[in-house]
């Protein structure tokens, strides 16, 4: 206004990607250094104080007689002026809807178009620590700083954009629902739709065309049409459509059954042209909730039953997948999908305090049979957990949850909503239905998804966390420690919870890992009380001082991160096995958390930011078999002369007869006692007490000793998909002495591991299967499998694997398992190449090499762990790992 010319900015021009951040796009300019390396971040917090221009110049378009052309941004954080040829088109607040914005006028008279769009400063919005009830925005509030990230609040267009055009009838708002009928003879496809009139008045509609009409077609999971209807539509208004389906194939939840899913396009017509056309996928299921056995009156019905059978919820909790969320690939989504069906997961709470995810991720969950329980964008704050009631608040929220409800209500995958993470009207009490900015979303998920369960929050009370007290207990909350030895076994073992909706323990990363984004001189054991480094990458999750109480003092990085990993592994196994133990009086577990969008020390995630799985992750999977055996004990140490007396229990569906053998090994693998108990599985899989084990502590068993668990249900004594749990106690030790120091100063052990044959390509991940034809994710895969051996003289704890080119993504049969003297394991190891997005775009192997892996077990001494001479498994057929 004053002199007449465009401000030229505290930056140049700089490339931009699209979706994405701000943050990537100054990193790659050499404007911020990485931000995840040790504290820069901290350096970075100016950079969601400025507003920043986007721009681009749009190709000319040209338009037919009716059609119009409506610019679309799917996601935009968080607001925004847009404009075109410097001239304002609209303004946009929030993350979670679209900004949709009638260019038409603007293509027939004004040509190529410059695209311009000032995304302003990040709104100032609560933090972790912080009172729920000032939240004003639906931002993702993790970026504001949580107990697994930095503060860095993500700025910029993290959705696609995109010209949408279209004939003056549009379909809108189409949503498919298919369910077969109870002798599931016939599926019964309901599609309805909206038709919206963009250019003309419908009377003119009328005189302009034939005679418009909605076709439906629907084609089975191999692209055949099994079905089609319509129907004459007016030019505008609601439409909706049965189609009935022969015979359909039943979609049900991983470890249940397959998931095959059908296509179905949606047209509007006039005569044989078509105006529009949408294509979803959906799957033939029927879905109901139930109390739990048992449950007092009152409570919410928590076992969701699929095709009438009960589903046992083995779940766990999704964060964003990155600080960056803008920047994450469908190939990262894919891989954690991936990762959750390998690890017997089949259902998914998308947390409240994140986002409402990419469309590829609802895709990838309806293809593997993950459930999904979708918050909406509300979590707790720490000070006050009150729902915000601020009436600009929840006007946003209301368009993110509509958003919300009518894009994703299609997914076949998609099982309850919840109002938010952690909500409360008063301490340790959660909100209920009454709450009005509760019963404002209720009323929303009533109005455009009646199918499915609304709950008011997680965990839904009528205690938010668990306790000891007994009959108050419905869906809770916690806890996200190591509880100790022995009240961690009696807390958890005599819950009498409903539902256990988030909890977990923490543990180091890998030292792989840290060593990525920690420097030389903060690569040492550490506590988070002395070094800021190490609290600025988890300060919550310090387990230095419970990890040295267990196992004595922590020399070097790998000893910290191998003992921090095994109590993780440890605590989360005992909460999930006897959680499982009362399967339909309670309903199930949810882990908090399957990942993390930062890089932490120490955190309470089963894959890291890296992708390195933990070994919670592979503990977690050995508890989610379809069929396992666990015992249930109430501490890990035993006086000589003592008796570990603790029930054995199978679970499992079918009905089959089992036979569980109990084995205890002294440290040097050597067979100290056996006994078998037999019991049939149930035929929902309820679980069964197959017998008492009553085991003597004799001086044969002083130090570490292993109790191991084999299910077989054939009798032969061999594991049935590989259920073999390993128990690991301490006997006769000073009261002074570690728990575990046995496990430590154990040496002995000798791995030799050889490939078998060469890595084979596996096939690539799919995203859509349609009419039209495939298309691939090209998350490639190479697979090999190893026969790793024990051919020491003491117990291998904990062997796994670990890819060492940095290129890959690595899952595997097994892996944290133990080995004793002589015996062998043939591993099945999966390796995806990585790729990725945002920071994590240069977490690979600059070359293509192929995989090479190292095999390590626990207590093994890893000094000069960086530069030990190895053999690479590739170099030859036949060549073997000495560690």
């Amino acid at each position: 206004m004053e002199i007449g010319s465009e401000l030229l900015g505290v930056t140049e021009w700089l490339p931009a990607t699209v979706p994405g951040g701000v943050h990537d796009d100054l990193y790659r300019s050499g404007w911020i250094e990485h931000p995840w390396f040790e504290q820069n971040s901290l350096a970075c917090e100016w950079v969601e104080n400025r507003w920043w221009v986007y721009r681009t110049t749009i190709d000319e378009i040209h338009l037919g007689e009716n059609e119009s052309a409506e610019l679309v941004f799917e996601g935009i954080d968080y607001e925004a002026l847009i404009y075109v040829n410097d001239q304002l088109l609209g303004e946009h607040k929030g993350m979670f809807h679209e900004a949709v914005f009638d260019i038409s006028g603007r293509c027939r008279s004004e040509g190529p178009l410059v695209l311009s769009v000032i995304v302003k400063h990040a709104p100032d919005e609560m933090a972790q620590i912080g009172r729920t009830s000032e939240t004003h925005t639906q931002k993702s509030r993790f970026n504001y700083k949580w107990d697994f990230s930095t503060r860095l609040v993500n700025i910029g267009i993290w959705g696609d954009v995109y010209i949408r055009i279209a004939d003056s009838c549009t379909l809108e708002d189409t949503h498919v629902i298919a369910e077969p009928t109870l002798d599931t003879a016939q599926g019964i496809v309901r599609v309805s739709a909206a038709i919206r009139n963009a250019a003309i008045k419908e009377e003119e509609t009328k005189a302009r065309y034939e005679r418009l009409s909605l076709h439906v077609q629907v084609f089975d999971p191999e692209g055949n049409e099994c079905a089609c209807n319509h129907v004459d539509v007016s030019a505008a208004g609601h439409t909706e459509l049965e189609l009935e389906v022969a015979k359909p194939e039943l979609w049900f939840p991983n470890g249940y059954g397959e998931q095959p899913l059908y296509e179905v396009t949606v047209q509007i017509r006039d005569g044989e042209r078509c105006l529009d056309k949408q294509s979803l996928l959906t799957g033939f299921r029927t879905l109901r909730y139930e109390r739990n056995e048992g449950s007092p009156q009152e409570a919410l019905p928590y076992t969701f039953v699929v095709n009438g059978v009960k589903v046992y919820i083995q779940g766990v909790n999704l964060t964003p997948l990155d600080h960056l969320y803008g920047n994450v690939l469908p190939e990262q989504y894919a891989y954690m999908v991936e990762m959750m069906k390998r690890g017997g997961v089949n259902m998914v709470r998308v947390w409240g305090g994140g986002l409402i995810e990419k469309e590829e991720f609802y895709d990838l969950c309806d293809r593997n049979g993950i459930m999904i329980w979708q918050e909406f964008i509300q979590s707790s704050s720490g000070v006050d957990n009150m729902p915000s009631k601020q009436p600009e608040y929840l006007r946003l929220l209301k368009l993110s949850a509509v958003s919300a409800l009518k894009r994703k209500r299609s997914h076949v995958s998609l099982t309850v909503w919840s109002g938010g993470n952690e909500l409360m009207e008063a301490p340790n009490k959660p909100c209920t239905y009454e709450d009005e900015n509760i019963a404002m979303l209720k009323e929303l998920v009533e109005r455009y998804d009646s199918q499915r369960l609304f709950l008011p929050t997680s965990a839904s009370g009528p205690v938010e966390f668990i306790t000891r007290e007994k009959g108050v207990s419905h869906d809770v909350h916690g806890f996200w420690k190591y509880q100790g030895n022995p009240d961690h076994y009696s807390l958890y073992g005599d819950a009498d919870h409903l539902f256990h909706s988030e909890f977990g323990v923490d543990g180091l990363s890998s030292a792989k890992s840290i060593r990525k984004f920690v420097g030389a001189d903060n690569q040492s054991p550490a506590s988070m009380k002395d070094n800021l480094v190490w609290r600025h990458h988890g300060e919550w999750w310090d387990t230095l001082e419970r990890d040295e109480a267990l196992f004595g003092s922590m020399k070097t990085l790998e000893s910290f991160s191998d003992a921090s990993q095994w109590m993780q592994a440890e605590g989360l196994r005992f909460i999930l096995e006897a959680n499982r133990r009362r399967q339909f009086r309670n309903s199930g577990s949810m882990i908090w958390q399957l990942n993390e969008p930062y890089p932490n020390i120490s955190c309470t995630s089963l894959i890291d930011y890296y992708g390195e799985a933990k070994m919670a992750y592979y503990w977690m999977r050995q508890a989610f078999l379809p069929a396992a055996a666990s015992l249930d004990y109430r501490k890990l140490d035993y006086g000589i002369g003592e008796v570990l007396d603790a029930p054995v229990f199978v679970v499992g569906r079918g009905g089959t007869q089992t036979a569980v053998l109990a084995e205890a090994y002294g440290s040097d693998g050597q067979l100290r006692w056996s006994k078998t108990f037999h019991s049939g599985l149930d035929e929902e899989g309820r679980s069964r007490l197959a017998g008492r084990l009553h085991l003597p502590i004799t001086e044969e068993l002083r130090g570490l000793f292993m109790i191991r668990l084999t299910l077989s249900q054939s009798g032969n004594g061999h594991a049935s998909d590989g259920s073999q749990a390993d128990y690991f106690f301490s006997a006769g030790r000073d009261g002074e002495e570690p728990v575990y120091a046995g496990a430590v100063s154990l040496r002995g052990a000798v791995l030799q591991v050889s490939g078998v044959g060469r890595w084979e390509p596996e096939e690539p991940a799919e995203l859509v299967i349609n009419a039209s034809g495939t298309a691939t994710l090209g998350l490639s895969s190479l697979r090999r499998s190893y026969i790793v051996e024990n051919t020491g003289q003491a117990l291998a704890l904990h062997v796994r694997c670990e890819e060492t080119t940095n290129g890959y993504w690595l899952a595997a049969s097994e892996q944290f398992f133990t080995l004793l003297p002589g015996e062998r394991k043939e591993v099945e190891v999966s390796c995806f190449r990585k790729k990725c997005g945002g920071l994590l775009a240069e977490d690979k192997s600059a070359a293509s090499l192929p995989p090479d892996l190292i095999f390590r077990c626990f207590g093994q001494d890893t000094d000069g762990y960086e530069e030990r001479e190895r053999h690479s498994i590739n170099e030859k057929e036949g060549a073997k790992v000495h560690v």
